[in-house]
């Protein structure tokens, strides 16, 4: 008999305590950034300033200061204690003159329609309940020939699934820690659930595909719709 396909279950939209904040920084995900920003910069256009999407901590933003000389950033998210930790990240890193953090909600911005040449986010769709409205904003406010990438964490089929990657990718965490990264494969959607947001927006569904053991990656450039 198959096993049960693993329900959606949603996690608080918002992490917003000091504790948690300092908690997800203090998790290493500097190999998942690396790669990360190494896959956006194969397909970036050179243009700038990248509006950040879910920015957190602005490890994403510093990560890419690191790969790359050139290109600004806007950094947004809900959260403002991630977003001060965020900023004395910035600081520590000397980084501020590329990239600014602006607390603002992914489902509503206050950028014009195409405003900016680039999109990126990771790890922001899980935590949004209804997440077709926050691809819907993120097309709206790239350019007509700009450049989409949005990755995020893969819910897994089934519980066993989801314990098995806890165990192996978050094996040196604290109990918090492993307790956040399963709460958040449990909130991740399905490749097929991605595939459909996307193609709602006009976008091929191939691409969006699976870049992991627990990411999907949405690439596209939206003058090929």
């Amino acid at each position: 008999m198959g096993s049960i396909m693993l329900e959606r279950v949603l996690e608080p939209e918002v992490m917003d305590s000091a504790e948690e904040a300092h908690d997800y920084d203090a998790m290493d995900h500097s190999t998942v950034n690396r790669v990360f920003v190494r896959d956006f910069l194969s397909g970036w256009n050179g243009r700038s300033p990248i509006l950040d999407v879910g920015t957190g901590t602005a490890q994403i933003p510093i990560e890419f200061c690191r790969q790359s000389a050139e290109g600004t950033l806007v950094g947004i998210d809900l959260a403002e204690h991630m977003l001060a930790v965020g900023r004395l990240n910035i600081e520590r890193e000397a980084l501020s003159d590329r990239i600014q953090l602006q607390k603002v909600n992914a489902r509503g911005m206050p950028f014009a329609d195409g405003e900016f040449g680039v999109v990126m986010s990771n790890s922001i769709v899980h935590h949004i309940p209804e997440p077709a409205f926050v691809f819907a904003e993120m097309i709206r406010v790239t350019a007509p020939d700009g450049y989409l990438f949005v990755r995020d964490l893969l819910r897994p089929t089934d519980e066993a699934t989801l314990r098995s990657l806890v165990e192996i990718h978050a094996a040196g965490a604290n109990t918090a820690q492993k307790k956040m990264f399963a709460d958040s494969l449990h909130a991740a959607l399905t490749l097929d659930e991605v595939r459909s947001i996307v193609e709602q927006h006009g976008f091929d569904p191939q691409t969006v595909q699976a870049t992991s053991d627990r990411h999907w990656t949405w690439r596209a450039n939206k003058g090929k719709i």
